[in-house]
C-alpha cells in the first residue's frame, strides 16, 4: 500500500471514528450518557493488561458523563510498553492513568521454572518497593478526592481489578487488592472489590496454561468463605509496617470470568475487545447513578446483593459470573464513510457532465483558436509596410533595358545582389523566428485554461484531461489544430508556389507602369512593383511558417498538458476508489443484518441532499471557495489536503441534515426496503424488524466463557438493556417471551436514538466447569510434575485440583 494511500485510511479513520463518537455523545440529537453513582477505581495487574487498559479507558470515557473522575491503575513489570492516556485530566487537575513498575525478582531462577514464586516473594521482601506502591496508591486515593464533586456519592468507592488469567503478576493480587482497599478505606465508608479475569483461549498452550491453572487454583481459594489474610503491606516512609487484615470472607464481591471464546465455541475476531465493553458495562450497571425513574412492573433493576445469593450454592460456595455482550446501532462509523464516498462520487459525476462548447469554442478555451494563432502570428511578423525600408538598399549600376528580358529573380540578383534577400532575412524571418521565442505557450495555455476554468462553471479537469487527449477522436482538440495546421501548410504550399510563379515572369511581362524612353523611371517602377508584390507575398509566407510553428508548439503544449491533467485527474479516480473500498471495509466489519443496503440506501439519501442543497443554494454550491472550492487547487497541496476538506464539507453539509436524526430502527427500516418495490410483498414490516432485532441482540450476547456443560444445575441468568426504556423496540422485548421468561430482564433507561447494547449475565458455575480449566489442568500437573513451581503461599492453603 503506497504512503499516500495509508495516509488517506489513517485520516478516513479518525474521521469515521470522530463521527461515530459525536452521534453517540450528541445529547441535542437524542443520545445522552450515564453517569456512574460513587467513585471508581480500574486497577490492571500485569503485561498482558496493557491493552485492556486503554479500551477500557477509551469506552468509560466514551460512555459515561463524569469519567474524568475515574482513575486507573496499572501495575506492570518494566519490560510492558508505557502507554500514553487517551482521556487526559483537566486543566490542573490529575490524569487518570498511573503506571507503576513492580522490581523484577534479583534471582535468574525468575526466567525459569519459578517465575511466580519468585515475584511474589520479591514483592514480600522489597520494604523498598512496597513503599513506592503505598505512596502509588495514596496519590490516587487524593486524586479520587479532587473529583468529589464529580459522584452523587463519596461514601463508597468501587474497585475493578482486571488481570489475565495467564500473567505471571496476578500472583500479586491479593496483595495489590487489599493494600488499595486498605489505602482507599481512609477516604471511604466502605470499599467494594470485583475481579474481572481474563482469559486467552488462543493463546492457552503450554506454559501459559499452566499459569492460568494455578491462578484460577488460587482464586477459587481466595473466594472461599473462610478465607483470611494478615501481612505487613502498608509501610511508613520511616520504614514502618502496619499490618493489613481481611477476615474470614471471599475477597471480591463477584468474580468475572471472560474468555475471548465464547459459550458456542466461536473465537471473537477482535480478541477481547467484546470483553472489555462488557467490564465497562457491569461496572456501569453495578455502580449507576439513576436518572429518570422507569417505573414498570416488568423492568426489574439491578440488585447485587439478590444476585450474588442466586449464585451461592447449598454448601456456601460462591459461584462465578461472566457475560455477554452485543448492540444492535446505527452503523456510524459505515454510514459516515459511505455518504462521503458517494458524496465525491456525486461531485465527480458533476464534473463529468458533457459541456455545450463545439470545437471551435474548445480550441478558443485553450487559447488555440485559428483567430488567436493569427494574431499571435501577426505581431511576430513585422508589418509589410516595413518593406519601404528595402528602397534604401544600395543598387548596382544597370539599366531597365539591361534586365526588362530577365526574369524577376535574375533581375533582383542584376539589381541588389544578394542585399535584398539579406535584408529580408534578418528583418522579416530572423525578426518574426526572435518575436516568436518570445511567446511563452505554455504560459498562454495555462492562462487560457485558468480563465477558462474560472468563467466555465461546468468544465472541470475531466474536460481539460479529456480535450487536449490526442487518442480522444470525439472530443478532443488535438485533431482539430493538425487540421488547421494542414490548412496553413496547404496555404503556405500555394503561397510558395505563387511566389515562385512570380519571380519566373519575365521583368517587361509584369503589369507596372512603364514610360517610353525613360529607363530610370521604368527600373523604379519595376522595383517598387518587386518590392510590393513578390516581398509582400515573402512575409504573407513568413506569416504561415509562424502559424505553422506556433500551431505545432501549441500541439506539443497541449500533449503536455494532457498528461499533467491526465496525471491529476488520475488523482481524482484513485481518491475516488480509496474511499469507496475504506466504505466496504468498515460495512463489512458490522452485523451482516445491520449493514445491510448501506451502499445502495445511502446512494440515494447522499444524491437528493445533494440535488436539494443545489437547488436552494445554487448549482454550484460545492465548488464554491469558501466549500469545496477548486479540487486542482487542492491537489497542489497534495490529496490529504483534498481529503481533509472534503470531509469538512461532507459533515456541514450532509450528515447535519435531519435525515440523520432517525431512530435506528427508523433508519434500518428504510434501509431493509430500499432495494424492494413499492408494491412488493417482501416489504419488511416494523414488527418483522423488531424480531429480527431482538434475535441478533440474543445472538450476538453469548457470554464470552466456554464451559464444559452450561446448563450446569446453577445457571442463573440476568439480562439488561442499555436504551431508551420508552422506544417500541425496547417495548417490544419486554413483551416478546413475557410469559415463558425464565431469567429477570431489566433496561438501563438511557435517552437515546441510536441504538440498543445488551448485557447478559450468567453465573453459578465454579473454576472446574470452565473447559479451559479442564484443558489448562493437564498443562499444570506436567509442568509441576518437572520440577516447575506456579505458587508464592503454601500449597496446603489451596484446593485440590477438581
Amino acid at each position: 500500500m503506497a504512503a499516500a494511500e495509508v495516509k488517506i485510511r489513517d485520516l478516513l479513520e479518525r474521521y469515521a471514528v470522530d463521527y461515530d463518537r459525536a452521534e453517540e455523545r450528541l445529547s441535542g440529537k437524542g443520545d445522552d450518557q450515564s453517569s456512574i453513582h460513587y467513585p471508581a477505581l480500574f486497577l490492571f495487574i500485569g503485561d498482558k493488561s496493557t491493552d485492556a487498559v486503554q479500551q477500557v479507558m477509551a469506552m468509560n470515557h466514551k460512555k459515561w458523563d463524569n469519567s474524568k473522575g475515574v482513575m486507573y491503575f496499572h501495575v506492570k513489570s518494566d519490560k510492558a510498553p508505557t502507554k500514553v492516556s487517551t482521556a487526559d485530566g483537566t486543566q490542573g487537575m490529575p490524569s487518570p492513568l498511573t503506571e507503576f513498575v513492580i522490581a523484577e525478582p534479583s534471582s535468574e531462577s525468575a526466567k525459569g521454572k519459578t517465575i511466580r514464586p519468585d515475584l511474589y516473594h520479591e514483592f514480600q521482601h522489597n520494604g523498598k518497593g512496597l513503599y513506592e506502591l503505598n505512596m502509588a496508591l495514596h496519590q490516587i486515593s487524593s486524586a479520587i478526592s479532587q473529583y468529589g464533586r464529580l459522584y452523587a456519592s463519596f461514601d463508597r468507592i468501587h474497585i475493578s481489578v482486571i488481570t489475565r488469567v495467564d500473567d505471571p503478576l496476578n500472583v500479586l493480587v491479593p496483595e495489590i487488592t487489599l493494600l488499595a482497599g486498605a489505602i482507599l478505606s481512609q477516604s471511604f465508608k466502605s470499599v467494594q472489590s470485583d475481579l474481572y479475569a481474563l482469559i486467552s483461549e488462543r493463546e492457552s498452550t503450554g506454559y501459559s496454561s499452566g499459569v492460568g491453572l494455578a491462578f484460577l487454583r488460587e482464586l477459587d481459594y481466595l473466594q472461599g468463605p473462610s478465607y483470611t489474610y494478615t501481612g505487613n503491606l502498608r509501610v511508613t516512609e520511616e520504614g514502618l509496617s502496619i499490618p493489613v487484615h481481611h477476615p474470614p470472607s471471599p475477597l471480591f464481591d463477584l468474580v468475572y470470568l471472560l474468555s475471548d471464546k465464547n459459550e458456542l465455541g466461536m473465537t471473537s475476531y477482535n480478541d477481547l475487545h467484546n470483553c472489555y465493553e462488557i467490564i465497562s458495562h457491569v461496572s456501569l450497571l453495578k455502580n449507576r447513578k439513576p436518572r429518570e425513574q422507569t417505573y414498570s412492573a416488568s423492568n426489574a433493576s439491578y440488585n447485587n446483593t439478590s444476585f450474588k445469593n442466586n449464585l451461592m450454592t447449598e454448601s456456601g460456595r460462591q459461584g462465578y459470573v461472566t457475560a455477554g455482550f452485543s448492540k444492535v446501532k446505527r452503523p456510524h462509523e459505515p454510514i459516515a464513510l459511505t455518504v462521503l464516498y458517494h458524496f465525491y462520487r456525486g461531485l465527480l459525476e458533476r464534473m463529468r457532465k458533457s459541456s455545450s462548447l463545439n470545437v471551435s469554442q474548445r480550441l478558443d478555451f485553450f487559447g488555440a483558436g485559428p483567430s488567436s494563432i493569427s494574431s499571435m502570428a501577426e505581431v511576430v511578423v513585422p508589418h509589410a509596410d516595413g518593406l519601404e525600408e528595402m528602397h534604401g538598399l544600395m543598387t548596382n549600376d544597370i539599366s531597365y533595358a539591361a534586365i526588362r528580358g530577365m526574369s524577376l529573380y535574375e533581375a533582383e540578383e542584376a539589381i541588389f545582389g544578394s542585399g535584398a534577400g539579406a535584408f529580408f532575412h534578418a528583418n522579416y524571418e530572423e525578426a518574426a523566428l526572435r518575436g516568436l521565442d518570445r511567446i511563452d505557450v505554455a504560459e498562454n495555455v495555462a492562462r487560457a485554461v485558468q480563465q477558462g476554468l474560472k468563467h466555465h462553471d461546468d468544465i472541470s479537469l475531466f474536460h481539460v484531461r479529456d480535450w487536449s487527449d490526442e487518442g480522444n477522436v470525439q472530443e478532443g482538440i488535438i485533431s482539430g489544430l493538425q487540421m488547421l495546421r494542414r490548412e496553413v501548410s496547404a496555404e503556405l504550399e500555394k503561397a510558395k508556389a505563387t511566389l515562385e510563379g512570380l519571380r519566373e515572369g519575365r521583368v517587361e511581362d509584369q503589369p507596372f507602369q512603364r514610360v517610353p524612353l525613360m529607363d530610370k523611371h521604368n527600373l523604379r517602377g519595376f522595383i517598387r512593383y518587386l518590392f510590393g508584390v513578390v516581398y509582400t507575398k515573402k512575409v504573407e509566407i513568413v506569416n504561415l511558417e509562424m502559424k505553422l510553428k506556433l500551431l505545432l508548439r501549441y500541439e506539443q503544449e497541449l500533449e503536455r498538458l494532457h498528461r499533467l491533467y491526465k496525471e491529476r485527474a488520475g488523482e481524482l479516480e484513485r481518491l475516488e476508489a480509496w474511499l469507496r473500498q475504506s466504505a466496504i471495509d468498515s460495512i463489512s466489519r458490522t452485523d451482516g443484518y445491520i449493514g445491510q443496503n448501506i451502499m445502495e440506501y445511502y446512494e440515494a439519501v447522499t444524491e437528493s441532499l445533494m440535488v436539494q442543497l443545489e437547488s436552494k443554494r445554487g448549482q454550484h454550491i460545492f465548488f464554491e471557495e469558501n466549500q469545496l472550492g477548486a479540487p486542482m487547487k487542492l491537489l497542489d497541496h497534495g490529496m490529504e489536503a483534498l481529503t481533509t476538506r472534503l470531509i469538512s464539507v461532507c459533515r456541514n453539509l450532509l450528515l447535519n441534515s435531519p435525515h440523520f436524526d432517525q431512530t435506528f430502527e427508523e433508519e434500518l427500516l428504510q434501509r431493509s426496503n430500499v432495494t424492494i418495490d413499492y408494491d412488493n410483498k417482501a416489504v419488511l414490516s416494523k414488527d418483522e424488524l423488531f424480531k429480527r432485532l431482538y434475535h441478533t441482540l440474543e445472538d450476538n450476547a453469548a457470554v464470552q466463557l466456554r464451559l464444559y456443560d452450561y446448563t450446569q444445575e446453577h445457571r442463573y441468568v440476568e439480562k439488561y438493556l442499555f436504551g431508551d426504556f420508552d422506544s417500541e423496540f425496547i417495548s417490544y422485548v419486554f413483551a416478546a417471551d413475557e410469559t415463558s421468561r425464565l431469567y429477570r430482564l431489566g433496561c438501563v433507561h438511557e435517552k437515546r436514538s441510536s441504538g440498543v447494547e445488551k448485557l447478559n449475565l450468567m453465573g453459578g458455575f465454579h473454576p472446574e466447569d470452565l473447559l479451559y480449566y479442564r484443558n489448562g489442568k493437564t498443562y499444570y500437573e506436567t509442568y509441576v510434575n518437572n520440577g516447575y513451581e506456579f505458587h508464592g503461599i503454601d500449597l496446603e492453603h489451596l484446593p485440590k485440583l477438581r
